[in-house]
């Protein structure tokens, strides 16, 4: 697969055809080269993909909030309209058997997001997630540490699920969203929203890192028992005052891995934060003295004089981590999503293969489980392994970058 350099002019990368997990976690799709029209399956309805189970001890619960920023206007949106975000917050949960598990993402978006990347609309349905809607919250003693989460450019916020929901069910509080502008995604009301290709409303890292910081706010409201869902939709039993506003760690993939960055420089309130190989443009010139992680796979510091610049101003714990064979949308659902969905539309080995790179999708499976939930483990819990102090013999398709 090509490398994806080409970047627009407010830093968001314009080679890709996202796909988050199934299809939108994003792979790169060389200007100008289209991917083929894959037919759907001829057989009565269309496959379900599946996600793995998380590992943690706790079931999970998840709900959606529509959030609404009433101080800042969206001309995109139409006269009079303000930035409208959609949201899930994953979570610890109890007594989850008669709450639904919620899908990877809902058949609208989904159906924009097949067809956006050359795939028939109808090719495959969602997987279901661990997640119960609207399950109880599970306290375990004192409150949870939170993280949020931000999406790369022209993609949504299930695109990591697997890490998503492997970190709530060890019992930390995530918070998701749809970057409006640059997502695929669904308002309650019935309207389906795609990433605009108007170069007048591109949205650049600094505006994700603008909607992080409004999700973070919303976050603090929730912990103060105020609901910040615009349709004022119940809240699951225990969410509010459940969340521990001292320890918040921010993750992201590609343009919301830089945004990670940009929103750990300009709000404090964000401890620690892990970047799934950011380009890091518009170069980031300013010191961070917060633990920072990246995981790179084509953004390299060897190759990428923006991510090798922001390295540089990292004052406080850094570590920079690569598997081999990983491609941009690697440490994503995608890794476990696209191989069924190969199955069922007859892709290539080499198709494949520009989808997901060579690392196994096992082993991705299994890095995207240990290394962000040690990450935040260490930085937010001060739990201390091992996996991050060296190259490990369980994982040694991961080097550390020194």
């Amino acid at each position: 697969m090509n490398r994806d350099r080409d970047r627009d002019s407010r830093g968001g990368l314009t080679r890709r055809r996202l796909m988050g997990a199934a299809l939108a976690a994003g792979a790169a799709v060389p200007i100008g080269v289209a991917r083929p029209a894959w037919a759907a399956r001829t057989a009565p309805g269309p496959a379900r993909l599946i996600l793995p189970v998380p590992t943690g001890p706790y079931p999970v619960g998840t709900v959606s909030l529509h959030l609404v920023d009433p101080t800042r206007p969206d001309p995109a949106a139409g006269p009079a309209r303000h930035r409208e975000l959609m949201a899930s917050v994953w979570y610890p949960a109890r007594d989850v058997r008669r709450y639904p598990r919620a899908p990877w993402m809902a058949a609208e978006p989904l159906r924009e997001l097949l067809t956006s990347a050359g795939f028939a609309a109808d090719a495959v349905s969602a997987p279901f997630t661990a997640g119960h809607e609207g399950a109880p919250v599970r306290r375990t003693g004192g409150r949870l540490p939170v993280v949020v989460f931000s999406h790369g450019a022209h993609d949504h916020r299930s695109d990591a699920t697997v890490v998503v929901q492997e970190l709530a069910s060890h019992g930390y509080v995530v918070v998701t969203v749809d970057h409006t502008g640059d997502a695929f995604s669904e308002f309650p009301d019935g309207r389906v929203v795609v990433p605009l290709r108007d170069p007048q409303h591109a949205l650049g890292p600094g505006d994700f890192a603008r909607d992080i910081r409004f999700v973070l706010d919303c976050v603090e409201d929730l912990d103060a028992g105020r609901s910040p869902d615009a349709e004022q939709r119940p809240l699951p039993a225990g969410l509010c005052g459940a969340l521990d506003l001292h320890r918040i760690g921010m993750f992201g993939w590609s343009k919301g891995g830089t945004a990670t960055a940009l929103v750990m420089i300009e709000d404090r309130r964000v401890r620690a934060g892990l970047s799934f190989d950011g380009p890091m443009e518009p170069t980031v010139t300013t010191d961070l003295d917060r633990p920072f992680m990246m995981m790179t796979a084509v953004f390299t510091r060897a190759e990428d004089p923006s991510a090798a610049e922001f390295w540089s101003h990292l004052r406080g714990w850094r570590l920079n981590v690569q598997a081999d064979g990983a491609v941009h949308s690697s440490y994503c659902d995608n890794q476990v999503l696209i191989p069924q969905l190969a199955k069922v539309v007859g892709m290539s080995d080499e198709e494949l293969h520009g989808w997901i790179g060579t690392l196994d999708p096992a082993r991705a499976l299994r890095i995207q489980q240990a290394y962000p939930l040690a990450f935040f483990d260490l930085h937010l819990r001060h739990r201390r392994g091992h996996l991050l102090d060296g190259p490990s013999t369980a994982f040694p398709e991961v080097r550390f970058i020194p």
